[in-house]
């Protein structure tokens, strides 16, 4: 009770709280509980902060309860530490919510992030234009039918894939991002089901002679796509490597003919069925695993080729899908698609379609805390970390675009994203730093004894043995001397050993 009689005061904890828990792995319930408990303090904190909308503390509140921390780019959290001026990441057992370090090297570091960032925005300029180019000479742009996402494709991408020595990988997953959706809204919307024929079947044969218009157009980026990747192998590894990416793709087209032939035939599938074909259709394994070659060539050919086998990208697969499904489903139902929301209804025979999303949501929470603990802890996964990383850049992706609404397929809603990513100079708040103006207001809380413990209604929480603080996603709120001298290369995490825990699919 002492914390929630006296919340203000420990804004800048439960914060920190509620930090360490956007990290949370499947079964630990009592971080669970601690995260609830520390966003119900911070929602009372942010509802009586009018009178400090300016408090650093305040707004770095306001974002982390405003935005998951898988649906942040690492770019534009860049972006948003620089312009603030370089906020001081809190820290706990400190009295004050900032570190202060002294206004001539704060300046010095922020001119220097500044330029960086100004130097990556050169280097994405460079790569959309390079990209475009692309688009138009294979004539996916030009196709006169679904939706043209280039700018969209290339902007996730290098908001998640952000450094620029990352170049290859940032075009090729582009490239990837580009096909999909005109391949995907091809097999939706445009093709008659003798034309989806050919082209699935162009695709199993790697030959496309017997296509014309739009089906050749995609057969043929396909061929320039997989090209282009392959390449960059020796001469002895380029045969298996062809094969193995023929093969991804040709499941990723057969895939879509299946949905192609439910839609076509108004045919009602299973749960289990449609989603075996859905976490295939959604694309994301093969974004991966083509960017991580340009990223490491030297990955041997059986981690490629077990990959799509391993628990983290079919946790990635399915959890891009349920992203998709809780989002779309009302397009989709008016496209006469199938999705898993309206599925679940059917099947279930609700009556109110908020119940089948919240049953739909409820299974994404359980994969993505999966997800996270895969990615994270080094002995549940024997893949590579850069690999691993990719799978985690592809879901915050998918997070970023569906994280509450379908972003993907709106016209406006990642304009304002892109220009600031991409275009907009950046803009620096030089801040000096005092007591006042970085912190709150200092009063005397209302002391009830020695508390050592949280008490919630429902149960008490002891933090030091609930929370691990090394789980601090620290790409996310970055100090201005690690963006500037890192160039947000990431830091490594130190956890605690824990038992393995599978899910099964």
């Amino acid at each position: 009770m002492h914390i929630e009689e006296n919340n203000e005061y420990f804004a800048s904890a439960m914060f920190n709280v509620h930090r360490a828990t956007d990290l949370m792995f499947l079964e630990e319930k009592m971080v669970g509980e601690a995260r609830s408990f520390s966003r119900k303090e911070l929602e009372k904190t942010m509802s009586s902060a009018a009178e400090h909308q300016n408090n650093a503390l305040i707004r770095m509140i306001e974002h982390e309860l405003k935005l998951p921390w898988l649906a942040r780019m690492d770019h534009l959290e860049h972006r948003m530490f620089i312009e603030e001026g370089g906020i001081t990441a809190p820290w706990m057992a400190k009295a004050s919510f900032s570190r202060s370090i002294s206004s001539p090297l704060k300046a010095a570091l922020l001119k220097l992030a500044q330029e960086a960032y100004t130097f990556r925005q050169s280097v994405y300029m460079s790569e959309l234009e390079k990209l475009t180019r692309w688009s138009k000479e294979t004539g996916l742009s030009d196709m006169g039918f679904g939706r043209e996402k280039t700018s969209y494709c290339y902007f996730a991408c290098a908001a998640s894939i952000s450094l620029p020595v990352y170049s290859d990988s940032r075009i090729i997953a582009a490239k990837c991002g580009i096909l999909i959706t005109v391949a995907d809204d091809f097999y939706d919307m445009e093709g008659s089901l003798e034309e989806l024929y050919l082209l699935t079947d162009a695709v199993k044969r790697w030959d496309g002679k017997s296509l014309k218009e739009h089906a050749r157009v995609i057969f043929d980026a396909l061929v320039d796509l997989v090209r282009d990747v392959v390449d960059k192998f020796s001469i002895e590894q380029r045969l298996d490597m062809t094969k193995l990416f023929q093969d991804l793709w040709y499941h990723i087209f057969e895939s879509w003919m299946t949905e192609a032939k439910w839609s076509k035939s108004a045919h009602i599938t299973s749960l289990n069925e449609y989603l075996q074909t859905g976490m295939t259709s959604i694309a994301a394994h093969v974004v991966v695993l083509m960017a991580a070659c340009s990223i490491d060539p030297t990955l041997p050919l059986h981690t490629l080729k077990n990959c799509t086998d391993h628990t983290i990208t079919k946790l990635l697969m399915v959890s891009c899908r349920l992203l998709n499904d809780t989002q779309s489903y009302e397009k989709e139902a008016k496209d006469g698609k199938v999705n898993l929301v309206t599925l679940h209804m059917k099947d279930s025979a609700e009556e109110d379609i908020n119940n089948s999303i919240a049953y739909v949501k409820a299974i994404l929470e359980r994969q993505k805390k999966d997800f996270i603990e895969h990615v994270l802890m080094d002995d549940i996964c024997g893949m590579p970390k850069p690999l691993k990383q990719l799978h985690l850049s592809c879901l915050k992706t998918f997070q970023m675009f569906y994280n509450s609404r379908n972003g993907f397929d709106s016209e406006i809603e990642m304009f304002d994203a892109i220009k600031k990513a991409i275009y907009l100079p950046i803009d620096i708040k030089i801040k000096v730093f005092s007591p006042s103006a970085s912190s709150m207001p200092l009063k005397i809380p209302k002391l009830n004894g020695s508390e050592k413990k949280l008490s919630t209604k429902k149960s008490t929480l002891t933090l030091n043995a609930t929370l691990n603080f090394q789980r601090f996603p620290s790409i996310s709120w970055a100090s201005p001397n690690i963006i500037a001298m890192q160039a947000s290369a990431g830091s490594k995490f130190h956890l605690p050993k824990m038992s393995p825990k599978y899910c099964v699919i």
